[in-house]
């Protein structure tokens, strides 16, 4: 999907989205969720797992790291706000 530009959800789609998910949080333009693993070894691991996940989607979170927290923040920067591929790759890191 390189060089396409995403549409952007309506608010109504968001809230929708957004239910299908698991603790995922609505901030401004933005989706958030914090995962926490215990310890730092195991937080590592999980970002590396999600940096599969997002390579393979060609769609990358913001990572936020805190010893055993992880938070990842989802938007479509170049639509500027969210779309589809925001809740895909959510559904995929939920599924971890």
């Amino acid at each position: 999907m390189k060089g396409v530009l995403m549409k952007l959800l309506t608010k109504s789609e968001v809230a929708k989205a957004l239910s299908g998910l698991k603790k995922w949080k609505l901030v401004g333009k933005e989706i958030r969720k914090t995962f926490d693993h215990g310890d730092f070894v195991h937080a590592m691991g999980f970002v590396t797992s999600v940096a599969l996940i997002a390579e393979k989607a060609n769609h990358h979170p913001d990572i936020d790291i805190r010893w055993s927290k992880v938070t990842l923040t989802l938007s479509t920067h170049s639509a500027g706000g969210l779309t589809e591929k925001d809740f895909k790759v959510a559904g995929e890191i939920d599924k971890l």
